[in-house]
């Protein structure tokens, strides 16, 4: 288990937001902290830290009239760090050259792939086609929705029928090198993990997978440690130090060399 850095990015800014919150409508989300700091500055903190495989998202919609500025913030974030991370947000065949030329080692689908409530093949295969599946991560954000995790799209809004199951991603591995897996309805609350989806991506264990969602303490990383069978990476967000939050950054990468978890 690895901890991987973040930086999410909305109306131009670095931002912790509450997982569900965001509205395409009025660029809105409800927030935990905003950053006086650029994309920038994390990214070139992150390489000195010597952190790799960290993600870069951008949460606002390309028909969003921020857009273009977080979109300019992703792309100095990976210029001060080339391949030290990956990008995800609005990425289509299209675009994705654009980005991977800019720095990113990966970039993450989910919407595009997602479409209308189900996996989009052709679009998949597209994707694949366009960057290398070694270089794709699918980002399988999920919802709790009667008692089953399924996984949701367009900025967390929309549920699709894909539900996360053993079966699910088995299939989609052929596809990608990594998953990128957010626990949605903890996301942004620090309130603790989502047990079941830490088992399930443990127990699985076939690829590189990293958890997102609610890690808000040292207990709440033993658990997934304990649950993912130190398979699986782990991203915090809102409850690190340098997002607002109570768990210091310094001591997180200790916890991580101490309990043998580092790179």
């Amino acid at each position: 288990m690895r901890f991987r850095p973040c930086i999410d990015i909305h109306n131009g800014s670095v931002k912790q937001i509450v997982g569900g919150s965001l509205a395409d409508e009025g660029n809105l989300a409800q927030e935990n902290f905003v950053s006086a700091q650029d994309a920038a500055f994390f990214s070139k903190f992150y390489k000195e830290c010597g952190l790799t495989g960290g993600h870069i998202i951008l949460l606002n919609p390309v028909s969003s009239s921020f857009y273009e500025e977080t979109k300019r913030q992703a792309l100095s974030a990976l210029a001060a760090y080339p391949g030290g991370l990956q990008v995800g947000g609005g990425i289509t065949p299209e675009n994705a050259a654009e980005f991977l030329k800019a720095g990113a080692s990966h970039v993450i689908v989910t919407s595009y792939v997602f479409s209308e409530g189900h996996v989009q093949y052709d679009r998949l295969r597209a994707l694949v086609k366009e960057v290398g599946k070694e270089r794709l991560v699918l980002d399988l954000s999920v919802r709790n929705r009667d008692g089953r995790y399924y996984i949701v799209t367009d900025r967390w809004q929309k549920y699709t029928a894909v539900e996360l199951d053993g079966a699910t991603l088995d299939e989609l591995s052929g596809y990608c090198d990594e998953f990128l897996i957010h626990a949605v309805d903890v996301e942004g609350k620090s309130a603790g993990i989502e047990e079941p989806v830490a088992k399930l991506l443990g127990d699985w264990g076939k690829i590189l997978v990293t958890y997102a969602g609610g890690v808000h303490s040292f207990d709440d990383l033993d658990r997934l440690k304990r649950l993912g069978q130190n398979r699986v990476d782990v991203t915090i967000g809102s409850a690190l130090d340098l997002f607002g939050g109570k768990m210091a950054f310094r001591d997180v990468l200790a916890y991580m060399k101490e309990k043998n978890l580092s790179q």
